[in-house]
């Protein structure tokens, strides 16, 4: 996969990732990789800035969970109220973006 298209769309994965229950990072990474067949695979240094960016900006919001394996409460993240509105936004963006990608080269055709 291209890493540009990750990096420009990593908020829409996050959120919608999020959409139905709160995950910890590593959770996050496994589910992007399992309900994707494996096409996002990314890794933590671009995951955890990215979370906190979006706790700071509102649209997620964290909360300790059970201690992991290293005797650490895992942060869990969850979408918000705020977060749901940017993501139906991104959403829509995405497929009106995808749209004209489809469009592209098909007048002449």
């Amino acid at each position: 996969m291209n890493p540009d298209l990750l990096r420009g769309n990593l908020d829409l994965i996050l959120l919608s990732l999020l959409e139905q229950t709160p995950l910890y990072g590593f959770a996050i990474l496994q589910a992007a990789r399992d309900q994707t067949g494996g096409y996002f695979e990314f890794k933590e240094g671009s995951l955890y800035p990215a979370l906190h960016r979006l706790e700071a900006e509102g649209l997620l919001s964290g909360q300790p969970g059970e201690v992991g394996r290293n005797g650490k409460p895992r942060k869990y993240y969850a979408i918000t109220d705020q977060g749901r509105q940017i993501l139906q936004h991104k959403r829509q963006e995405f497929a009106e973006f995808t749209r004209a990608v489809a469009q592209l080269g098909k007048a002449g055709a």
